[in-house]
């Protein structure tokens, strides 16, 4: 089959996302072969490079071998198997390996699909711990402006870009909303090399008045992604982690997007050298090769829903393809690269030479306000 049958058969069935539909009538969508390493190659051979990673979840290049040998492995002893009731070995190894490998007092993993299933799970877990705990009046959340974190209700709900949320308003929750960290632009006059997070005020002042009311704040660590690559502050992340602790207040990282070596280091957090109460996983968990999410949590907030069944307080969330073991071994086989080639310390040079090359470019162009740059 050609191209163009190809393309006018997609658009004859098929409804692609976060896309305006009737502009595929000019650009259809190019149909994708095959991918090698960093590369994409169209129905009719042409390579492109993809720079986006595929929506930010590749991490090791497309059809990487040993990524590929450990699915097919699994695949060849379990496809699947439903999570409430049984497990498999891929899930307690990942899980495992997940509470090795993330901020201290991480112990408690639960599975997920996608991030923004997995964002819906923290803060369902907020809302509920709070309410089990005797502090029923915590049922709100805090987020930043300009926040994304993705487009489920619950998402769209601490989500700050209208361009996604706006028309659903009347479905979804109320939620605070504060003025996020723009660096680049910053009201204080302060230069992001040397200033104290002196914006944290904004939330401060939030969380001071209106604490007794919240039950947890959540935030894209260090980076806001989709509002431009806002790169923030890590003084910012302290003192939130100190807010929030003192006012009782789960601090959510939405590391999604910024997780597993985005940012320069394993998780954003680190940045900040915190731990946050409940963290958000997905993107390159497996390395762009299957969906699959994680919601880390601590050993506090599990306690308290461990209790006799008839007293219900069991948390009763699930995806029909929670902890998939061929995701799993994908997943697993990730991190083992990042361990076998030292893939944070090899990108630490690498960052170091893309700075070299594409800041003197930026500033060479009137239009380009500011070269950032984080991992």
């Amino acid at each position: 089959m050609q191209l163009y049958d190809l393309q006018k058969k997609d658009l004859e069935y098929i409804w692609h996302p976060c896309s305006q539909m009737k502009d595929y009538e000019d650009f259809p969508p190019i149909v994708i072969e095959r991918g090698e390493g960093p590369y994409i190659f169209d129905v009719m051979g042409n390579r492109y490079i993809d720079a986006v990673s595929s929506w930010w979840v590749n991490l090791f290049g497309h059809c990487n071998k040993r990524i590929n040998d450990a699915v097919k492995k699994q695949l060849d002893s379990l496809e699947h198997v439903i999570f409430a009731n049984f497990s498999h070995r891929p899930a307690i190894e990942l899980a495992e390996k997940i509470v090795e490998i993330t901020p201290q007092g991480l112990n408690k993993v639960f599975f997920a699909d996608n991030g923004s299933s997995a964002v819906e799970i923290a803060l369902k877990l907020s809302f509920q711990y709070h309410l089990q705990t005797g502090s029923c009046e915590k049922k709100r959340f805090v987020a930043l402006s300009d926040a994304y974190h993705g487009e489920t209700l619950g998402a769209l709900a601490v989500g700050g870009l209208d361009l996604y949320s706006k028309i659903y308003k009347p479905l979804i929750m109320s939620t605070i909303k504060v003025s996020g960290p723009d660096c680049y632009r910053c009201k204080y006059g302060k230069e992001r090399t040397s200033c104290e997070a002196e914006c944290f005020c904004e939330m401060e002042k939030v969380l001071e008045e209106k604490h007794r009311e919240i039950c947890g704040v959540i935030i894209e660590p260090m980076v806001q992604a989709a509002a431009g690559m806002k790169i923030y502050s890590a003084k910012y992340l302290i003192k939130l982690r100190e807010a929030c602790s003192y006012y009782n207040i789960h601090l959510i990282a939405d590391e999604i997007a910024v997780g597993f070596g985005r940012t320069g280091k394993m998780f954003a957090c680190e940045h900040g050298g915190i731990s946050p109460d409940i963290m958000c996983l997905s993107k390159g968990l497996t390395a762009g090769y299957m969906p699959l999410s994680l919601v880390v949590t601590t050993q506090k907030i599990y306690n308290a829903f461990y209790s006799d069944y008839i007293e219900l307080k069991a948390f009763l969330h699930s995806h029909s393809y929670t902890g998939n073991p061929l995701a799993c071994a994908a997943a697993l086989e990730s991190l083992k690269i990042f361990e076998d080639d030292d893939i944070l310390n090899t990108n630490r040079e690498k960052s170091e030479l893309f700075r070299m090359l594409a800041e003197p470019l930026a500033h060479s162009h009137t239009y380009v306000g500011e070269f950032r740059q984080i991992g």
